[in-house]
């Protein structure tokens, strides 16, 4: 039977990305081959519990709502998370995927949004990047910069430039939560007119920053 390792399953309102904001079935896997200098999520790294997929589904179908969200950790570290996206699919779901952008997007349903970090150097993983990956993007999928300074948006602009990523997919930028004030991010977003959308963790700010299920 085919199984996953599970951190977590809840719903509760997609806190980023262009569909900031509604209701959505986050699916959190184990694992992650990274070690970012600001992850918020470290305890997925490892904790967690056997699922099948018929037992994921379920779960999800539970709770009523029609967008998906598989996060991590990163996902695809487990070999049948394009099943499970699949599935998910099948059933009828808006299926979104959240991925580091170290992994090959090649196995992914090209039904799923694929909203995938472009690591900056603040993380301390920029060098993992995979960059063939954006030949895999479609219109519908996003790329994300995850802020902690300046440098870090130095970076994402020359990467928006040279890659012509807002032809590719949208753009998001966002910062690290208590790192950087998102003004200033703003301000020189403005500044350089970069095609890009700003957002912030939207769940941040509802419950605690450290407060998980949500």
């Amino acid at each position: 039977m085919e199984r996953l390792k599970v951190n977590e399953i809840f719903v509760s309102i997609q806190g980023e990305s262009s569909r900031a904001g509604l209701a959505c079935a986050f699916v959190r896997l184990t694992g992650c081959p990274l070690r970012c200098r600001w992850c918020d999520t470290t305890y997925a790294y490892h904790q967690g519990r056997e699922m099948s997929l018929e037992e994921i589904l379920l779960r999800v179908a539970s709770f009523g709502v029609e967008l998906v969200e598989v996060t991590g950790g990163e996902p695809l570290m487990q070999e049948q998370t394009p099943e499970l996206l699949r599935q998910l699919c099948d059933s009828g779901h808006q299926v979104m995927l959240e991925t580091s952008g170290a992994l090959d997007l090649a196995p992914v349903d090209l039904r799923v949004r694929v909203i995938m970090d472009i690591k900056c150097p603040g993380s301390g993983m920029a060098q993992r990047m995979h960059w063939p990956n954006l030949e895999h993007l479609k219109p519908g999928d996003e790329v994300k910069f995850v802020l902690a300074d300046r440098r870090d948006y130095d970076y994402a602009r020359q990467a928006v430039q040279r890659h012509d990523l807002a032809r590719r997919c949208r753009v998001l930028l966002s910062v690290v939560h208590g790192a950087l004030e998102p003004r200033r991010v703003v301000e020189w977003m403005l500044a350089d007119r970069l095609p890009a959308r700003f957002q912030l963790q939207l769940h941040k700010y509802i419950w605690p920053p450290d407060q998980r299920g949500v």
